[in-house]
């Protein structure tokens, strides 16, 4: 099996199939394509139709997208959603609102690991941030006695907010209890920490991102 990512420091949509398939235990070979240089969707072209990552690949299917590689995941292996019925339309429901939806805190907060800056969000970026953390507040309140995770136990759901935990710890976004302790369990998970730890180190540079932080930097020199 082969996972087609983005670098490691800008894709979060990278970090939602390799978070899914380390935690599940399942072996394959990662392949980085870095975003945002001349050869890009040329050689992602090689293993999508719509030249986006991520990409899963094995001997049965090819499949571009997030959530299909998630459902595809739950048809192979066991503990990719929650086992109750209530808990796992839930989650589907929440993944499904973050992959369509929080567009203003995509664009003002992009995904980038190397960077801590404070940034002033619009009021719509705001609002998007509202929303995560009342998901997961409500998540906790439900689910909390059954452990540290949105449903108490690890489930897809938590990868597919983890690029919104990196871009909180990454922009100063400030958090009340809950959330934070949220946060707190994300980012010490042992392949987050390896994640982060291999963007660290990552050399190839995506203007459209970093430009972002570098406004933020002089904003905050003023």
């Amino acid at each position: 099996m082969q996972l087609i990512i983005g670098n490691k420091n800008y894709s979060s949509w990278s970090l939602r199939a390799w978070w899914l398939l380390k935690s599940l235990g399942v072996s394959f070979n990662e392949v980085i394509v870095p975003l945002a240089q001349p050869e890009t969707r040329a050689t992602l072209l090689q293993y999508s139709p719509s030249g986006k990552v991520p990409v899963l690949i094995n001997d049965e299917v090819a499949l571009w997208d997030t959530l299909a590689i998630t459902e595809y995941c739950h048809e192979s292996y066991l503990g990719v959603w929650p086992v109750d019925h209530v808990m796992r339309t839930y989650a589907r429901a929440i993944c499904a609102e973050m992959h369509s939806g929080f567009a203003a805190l995509r664009a003002e907060m992009p995904m980038n690991c190397r960077v801590r800056v404070k940034v002033t969000p619009s009021a719509a970026c705001i609002a998007d941030i509202e929303r995560v953390c009342a998901i997961w507040r409500d998540c906790r309140a439900l689910y909390g006695h059954l452990g540290p995770w949105l449903f108490g136990k690890w489930s897809a759901a938590d990868a597919f907010f983890a690029p919104v935990v990196m871009r909180f710890n990454s922009y100063g976004v400030e958090l009340d209890d809950t959330c934070f302790a949220y946060l707190h369990t994300v980012w010490f998970d042992p392949y987050i920490r390896e994640w982060v730890a291999a963007a660290v180190e990552e050399t190839w540079a995506y203007p459209a991102t970093d430009d972002v932080a570098i406004a933020a930097s002089a904003l905050s020199a003023l």
